[in-house]
């Protein structure tokens, strides 16, 4: 019997808040975070949604674009600062 990780339930919102307060537009994100593929922009539109969750790396380079932790992004009792990039409190 195989069981599913728990996904944060406020992420999707937090990396299109990233990507939002920023001024970025999906393309825009997507050279932010080192991806070169304009084909991913579709997986940039589904993590903003809830439907697919990026990689550990990626949400890595989400953390470092908006200058947080990356504990910021995936613990749903942590906000996101109301200024990006912020300066992480490591």
């Amino acid at each position: 019997m195989g069981s599913r990780r728990t996904r944060p339930a406020k992420l999707a919102e937090k990396l299109l808040q990233i990507r939002l307060t920023l001024g970025l537009s999906q393309s825009e994100i997507l050279r932010k975070l080192g991806i070169a593929d304009t084909n991913y922009r579709y997986y940039i539109s589904q993590f903003e949604n809830g439907q697919r969750e990026p990689t550990l790396l990626l949400l890595f380079e989400y953390a470092k674009a908006a200058g947080v932790c990356l504990d910021v992004l995936v613990d749903d009792k942590q906000h996101l600062p109301a200024k990006l990039p912020s300066k992480p409190k490591h």
